[in-house]
């Protein structure tokens, strides 16, 4: 049916199946465009049922305001599967670390706060305390110790594959000079956004992140809150990690970045964990600009910046 239609626009929710259905209609000369279902469902009046679903879906891919959502390719999906199985394996790892870490507490053997600590006393702590764990409780944690091991073994393996991906591909090794950024950032980027296109400027992409103020204005009188938490979660996070990076591991790296005015200046007005916010939101937005325009990041020292540091 739709292979013989002339050429038309198609709206659909972007869903499970979407992303294939939209290159396939393109395929056949078809302008598909997804959009969050979220942003449709305002459109739809009454009861829900399929003729209602579709009436609203018609009516809100006209609208010359509407949010899309790009269609990403099977490279992109395929990318973005990697990073959601590491995800959830990383989740999983520590469920385990944590359920062992409370069954040795509740015998009185108390672990310092970390993985590598918990892994560097477990062999001595199975060996030695038998006077406080009985036979079937070491016999419990020594399983979760091998579901660790093995849990640790297929996260290596998949984080090896995906920085082999990202170190192939040109998108990645651009992003890959934004400082705090590598390759499991870099590439989860790429299979979220593409280039970036859908977003017309990196405060965009920095809000679809969640990582701006949340508003709440009304009569010519403006409210700002805390973050929006809105969008990407994993991304949001990702970036986030890559900020304490920048602040913790590399401030003789500032200069060379060109933050280190920018950094000094908000230390001196914002809690250590605002500012590691505004970071994120600021390295996702030099992110944006990187995929987006197609050229590596540099610093480039104008004439105010050098008087700056003279």
């Amino acid at each position: 049916r739709l292979a013989n239609l002339p050429p038309c626009l198609i709206g659909m929710e972007a869903c499970v199946g979407a992303h294939h259905l939209s290159r396939k209609l393109q395929a056949l000369g078809h302008q598909a465009r997804l959009m969050p279902a979220k942003y449709v469902r305002p459109y739809s009046k009454g009861q829900k049922n399929d003729f209602r679903d579709a009436e609203a879906i018609a009516e809100a891919v006209q609208r010359p305001t509407m949010k899309f959502v790009a269609t990403k390719t099977s490279d992109q999906l395929d990318l973005q599967a990697l990073h959601r199985v590491r995800e959830r394996l990383v989740s999983q790892r520590t469920g385990i670390i944590n359920q062992i870490r409370a069954f040795l507490l509740e015998r009185g053997v108390a672990v310092r706060q970390g993985p590598r600590f918990l892994r560097a006393e477990l062999p001595g702590i199975l060996a030695t305390r038998a006077d406080v764990l009985s036979p079937r409780m070491s016999r419990v944690i020594e399983e979760l110790a091998g579901d660790w091991r093995h849990l640790d073994a297929r996260i290596e393996g998949l984080t090896s594959e995906i920085e082999t991906l990202a170190r192939q591909d040109q998108h990645c090794e651009r992003l890959m000079t934004v400082p705090g950024i590598g390759p499991i950032i870099s590439s989860a980027m790429v299979a979220a956004i593409g280039t970036g296109d859908v977003f017309s400027k990196g405060r965009d992409f920095g809000a679809w992140l969640g990582l701006v103020p949340k508003q709440i204005s009304t009569g010519d009188r403006t409210i700002l809150g805390g973050i929006s938490r809105r969008g990407n979660r994993y991304l949001r996070v990702l970036f986030v990690q890559a900020a304490w990076v920048v602040l913790v591991k590399l401030p003789k790296q500032w200069e060379r970045y060109g933050l280190k005015s920018w950094i000094e200046a908000a230390k001196k007005r914002l809690h250590h964990n605002v500012l590691a916010i505004a970071l994120a939101n600021k390295l996702a937005r030099i992110a944006w600009a990187v995929l987006n325009k197609g050229r590596a990041f540099a610093c480039d020292k104008t004439d105010a910046m050098a008087s700056r540091a003279a």
